[in-house]
């Protein structure tokens, strides 16, 4: 056989190109939700009606769906006095501290916009199942935390790009969100 015989010459590993689209936001401002913010156009917002089999524990959690890329932010929001705040920040930080027997790196950074929202920013280094999570509250009265997962095998290399594109739209849904 030709092939037996002829000489090996190893082949770099490729990833296939991705067309990614314009940015373009719009708002989301649905009528009872505690919460606003802008998404963009190529997303598409949908309401969370089964967490883990169960029924989500109110109805404004969201899915902010990236059906072009096979990634969801998901959203839950808790309000504070039905939980305690120091719960629900233990409860983000914990959730994000999971990752940390794949994760290379956990880097956070503090959120406060021109909205008065505060919270932080987790980015999750390494082949973990979300690299990028954050967390947003008043203090008083909200509480909110978003994941970015995608319906893949988590590689860090291969998902670099698009993990990219879609943490710059998960930074201006946070600069525009606004509580009710």
């Amino acid at each position: 056989m030709p092939a037996c015989n002829s000489p090996y010459t190893p082949k770099p590993k490729g990833y296939f190109n991705i067309a990614f689209p314009t940015k373009q936001y719009q708002l989301f401002n649905e009528p009872g939700y505690p919460y606003s913010f802008e998404y963009p156009v190529y997303a598409q917002v949908v309401r969370d009606t089964a967490f883990m089999g169960e029924k989500p524990e109110n109805p404004w959690w969201i899915n902010v769906d990236f059906p072009q890329f096979h990634g969801k932010v998901y959203i839950s929001y808790k309000t504070i006095g039905a939980y305690k705040l120091e719960k629900l920040l233990n409860d983000a930080f914990n959730m994000t501290n999971k990752h940390s027997m794949k994760a290379n790196a956990i880097n956070d950074s503090l959120i406060t916009t021109a909205n008065g929202i505060h919270g932080m920013f987790f980015n999750v280094g390494g082949d973990v199942a979300t690299a990028n999570q954050f967390f947003l509250t008043d203090s008083t009265r909200h509480f909110l935390r978003g994941a970015l997962y995608f319906d893949a095998t988590p590689n860090q290399d291969s998902l670099l790009p698009v993990n990219n594109f879609l943490v710059a739209d998960m930074k201006h849904m946070i600069e525009t969100f606004k509580w009710k």
